[in-house]
């Protein structure tokens, strides 16, 4: 019995598991372990020569400038994103879970931005910014709203924020609703009849027994924002005057315009390991928080 049941384990494993283990395979670790023999050397992405140069382009990489300042504003987007995201997203979850007429027709109004692509997205924002409320501005007299914020290296910053911010909400909304709906009523009942107020239900129970749906947004936030790349490009294209590179685009722009790909893809690693690292110690804090919780 033992032999048959190993066999037909065996069976349901290759039928069901092998397909996605090899498209996993075939797609992510063979890629990246190409990726990382080409930091390795001077392939320019278009030549059929590779020679190998050993820790050159780490070299380089370090030596790089213009990486390390987009690596910075990398780093400024992901801390103004990811606090903005979440607090607007609880706050609209926290609405949205109340005694609220109407309450699928918001959830969905507040979803669907997710649902544009990030480069459909940049050109409606791109048209708002530089149209729409330029136009506005300039006929009601407002001073900040008569110069196009893509125009500003500070304000262009603060429009990828905003539209990243209009985009993610209504996505991370869906988490904490279900977040919100899985605390059992009973225990806000019990904390109501102790005499807890409103906002010591929700710093007291809500938030600590939400705790997953936290780790769970965080890390969907800080995945996304640190990989942005579509929205740079059709809404800000990195300008002005180059202001607005993400790491992402200066990766994407030293492999493939500048054709220093070795270079390029050193670079995308740095990157990569510095988002799972810390994507790592969040999910770990987080979860360290959901079991004291």
């Amino acid at each position: 019995m033992r032999i048959k049941d190993k066999k037909e384990g065996l069976k349901v494993f290759g039928i069901f598991a092998l397909p996605g283990l090899f498209v996993f395979v075939a797609v992510v670790i063979i890629p990246f372990l190409y990726g990382l023999y080409l930091t390795f050397t001077d392939w320019n992405g278009i030549s059929s020569a590779t020679n190998l140069i050993g820790f050159n382009n780490y070299v380089n990489v370090f030596k790089d400038a213009e990486f390390w300042k987009s690596l910075l504003l990398t780093l400024k987007y992901v801390v103004c994103s990811v606090v903005l995201v979440n607090v607007v997203a609880f706050f609209l979850a926290y609405v949205l879970t109340s005694k609220l007429k109407g309450v699928g027709f918001f959830r969905t109004g507040f979803f669907t931005p997710n649902l544009i692509g990030g480069v459909v997205l940049g050109f409606i924002w791109q048209f708002v910014f530089s149209r729409v409320l330029v136009n506005i501005g300039s006929t009601t007299g407002i001073g900040f709203l008569s110069k196009s914020f893509l125009a500003d290296p500070t304000k262009a910053f603060w429009a990828l924020v905003i539209v990243t911010v209009w985009q993610t909400s209504g996505y991370m909304m869906l988490i904490y609703i279900a977040g919100f709906t899985g605390i059992s009523a009973d225990v806000l009942e019990a904390a109501s009849i102790d005499g807890a107020t409103g906002f010591q239900k929700l710093k007291r129970i809500t938030v600590p027994l939400m705790m997953p749906s936290f780790v769970i947004c965080i890390f969907l936030t800080l995945s996304r924002s640190f990989m942005v790349y579509d929205l740079n490009l059709s809404l800000t294209g990195g300008e002005p005057y180059g202001t607005t590179v993400m790491a992402a685009m200066h990766v994407y722009n030293k492999a493939f315009t500048s054709r220093q790909y070795g270079v390029g893809q050193a670079e995308a690693l740095i990157l990569f390991l510095m988002v799972a690292i810390i994507s790592g110690i969040q999910i770990y804090l987080g979860k360290r928080k959901e079991v004291e919780a």
